[in-house]
């Protein structure tokens, strides 16, 4: 009892450290709220972190749980978490030991009830509106007769089948199908990018393009249907360039895909439909317009074979229409002999009076007149000759004296060019001799240097170079070991030698052989012997 007194401790309560006690928390919040069910208000969203996990908040009027949806499970998820809205979450309350705070790990969530949902979904639909997606002016016409139909659904569900079943029936064409879930998480992200891939596909392609769209899918929930709402979808909807018909759900089933496409159908029959028309009725259609067209065609031909009847009747025969014409011939050929004599005699008072004025003596006149003219041109023709020829001899008299002149002021010109040059050369020695003596004092000088720092003016004061048997040079007493041939290198000549035992260093084994000590060589160096001088630097 003593020792239990003695203690330090105050009491006789158990002690705990901050990681055990953290623990036992852990371990006893876990074990009473193992599996729980909590409805609240989700709040800071903001999407899953890069990690892939997702960490809030849910709340309600008095307080607030922080709350975490792990990868996995996020993946598996119905629906998408949004800010504000209202959800039930099934899950487990733990700590977390490194703050002393306790969440939720949600492991399913649902909305709470369909109201909450309704509410986000006319929420959603005002927002888009806002933005001017679902104006009926952008809206654009089906083509009437498609040659190519995109259908984005699943491929394994009967309305496919419906949709091929009704093209078949009525006009069948091309029809591609974009294989997507329609229903459960991610749905929504798959059919706005199969409407984004229709549109990317270009024309002339492998795969042809559509010229209409069907997005369809059965009936169903609201929450089955939720995919068909997602905001990504609705976008791709508004901006896809090809016509888009909505046929999701039975025909009291409304999206905000039926708001956003160009048409809405009830059903995915009736969207099938709509995308083509009936071939039958179009071969009826044919057959009437041709029938009527030939008959028109026989109409018109009778009438106007009855016209051509008509004007016929009202033409004029042959004889009156040529009476007319014959009788101004008759009368022209009458006119003619006349004419012809009045012509001729006119012709000749004419020749008779231009006869009259073609005298010889006007003749000689006129051919005096011209030979006047001639003669005076070829003077004045002769004057101007003679004019350029004087010219021409001037210029030739001026350019033979200049080219005479010429050789004596080259004389003039060559002998002061060679006083330049031999000017020019006198200086030119000075420089190069001044040069040359210039160089020879700073040769001098730089050998001078390169002397004073010689390792053979060092010989020179009594010293030694030390060398190993290769002729490489020893640089510290360390790398000499007893017995070691060596060369010293003395300012007259070489000498070798064998190094010895250091003081305080033991004696070489006898068993150690000595080297035969090299020859001496001589004091002249030779050919094979190193460089005598490395570089200064």
């Amino acid at each position: 009892m003593a020792s239990f007194f003695d203690s330090d401790s105050p009491s006789n309560l158990t002690e705990y450290s901050v990681s055990e006690l953290s623990g036992s928390i852990k371990r006893t919040v876990e074990q009473a709220f193992d599996q729980v069910r909590v409805r609240g208000e989700i709040s800071g969203y903001r999407g899953p972190h890069s990690s892939g996990h997702a960490y809030f908040a849910l709340k309600d009027d008095r307080a607030r749980i922080d709350a975490v949806i792990w990868k996995g499970t996020f993946s598996r998820l119905r629906f998408r978490p949004e800010e504000g809205m209202e959800v039930i979450a099934t899950g487990k309350v733990t700590t977390f030991p490194g703050s002393s705070k306790y969440q939720i790990v949600i492991e399913s969530m649902e909305p709470a009830g369909a109201g909450a949902l309704m509410a986000l979904l006319e929420e959603r639909k005002r927002k888009l509106a806002a933005e001017g997606l679902f104006d009926a002016g952008r809206k654009r016409p089906l083509p009437y007769m498609p040659k190519v139909i995109g259908v984005v659904t699943s491929p394994t569900g009967a309305v496919i089948r419906d949709i091929l079943h009704r093209i078949a029936d009525r006009f069948p064409v091309h029809v591609v199908v974009w294989p997507v879930r329609v229903q459960g998480d991610g749905s929504g992200d798959e059919v706005a990018a199969a409407i984004r891939g229709f549109n990317a596909i270009e024309p002339g392609g492998p795969i042809a393009r559509p010229d209409v769209l069907i997005v369809a899918r059965g009936g169903g929930s609201l929450e089955d249907l939720w995919g068909f709402n997602d905001e990504a979808v609705v976008r791709a909807a508004a901006a896809s360039e090809i016509p888009l018909i909505s046929a999701v759900g039975h025909e009291t089933d409304w999206t905000l895909i039926d708001y956003a496409a160009d048409q809405r159908a009830p059903t995915p029959t009736g969207a099938a439909e709509m995308a083509v028309p009936v071939k039958a009725d179009l071969d009826a259609g044919i057959s009437g317009l041709s029938a009527r067209l030939k008959a028109a065609v026989g109409r018109q031909m009778d009438n106007r074979r009855q016209a051509v009847r008509s004007l016929a009747r009202a033409l004029p025969s042959l004889d009156q229409l040529l009476a007319l014409p014959r009788r101004r011939f008759d009368e022209a050929a009458v006119g003619l002999g006349r004419g012809l004599t009045m012509n001729t005699a006119n012709k000749r008072r004419q020749f008779e009076r231009v006869s009259a004025n073609l005298r010889a003596d006007l003749l000689k006149g006129k051919l005096s007149e011209r030979r006047q003219r001639l003669a005076d041109a070829i003077n004045k023709a002769e004057r101007i000759v003679e004019r350029q020829v004087h010219r021409g001899e001037a210029r030739v008299q001026a350019a033979d004296a200049a080219l005479r002149a010429l050789p004596s002021r080259l004389i003039g010109q060559i002998h002061r060019a060679a006083d330049r040059v031999g000017g020019l050369a006198a200086r030119s020695d000075v420089a190069v001799r001044a040069d040359v003596r210039r160089l020879r004092s700073v040769i001098v000088a730089q050998d001078r240097i390169l002397q004073s720092l010689s390792y053979r003016n060092v010989l020179q004061r009594g010293f030694a170079l030390v060398r190993d048997a290769e002729g490489g040079p020893v640089r510290q007493a360390a790398s000499v070991s007893a017995g070691m041939d060596l060369i010293l290198e003395f300012a007259d000549g070489r000498v070798s030698a064998i190094a010895g035992e250091a003081e305080g260093e033991p004696a070489v084994p006898p068993t150690v052989a000595r080297k035969k000590p090299a020859a001496v060589k001589s004091s002249e160096p030779t050919s094979g012997d190193p460089p005598k001088q490395g570089s200064l630097f």
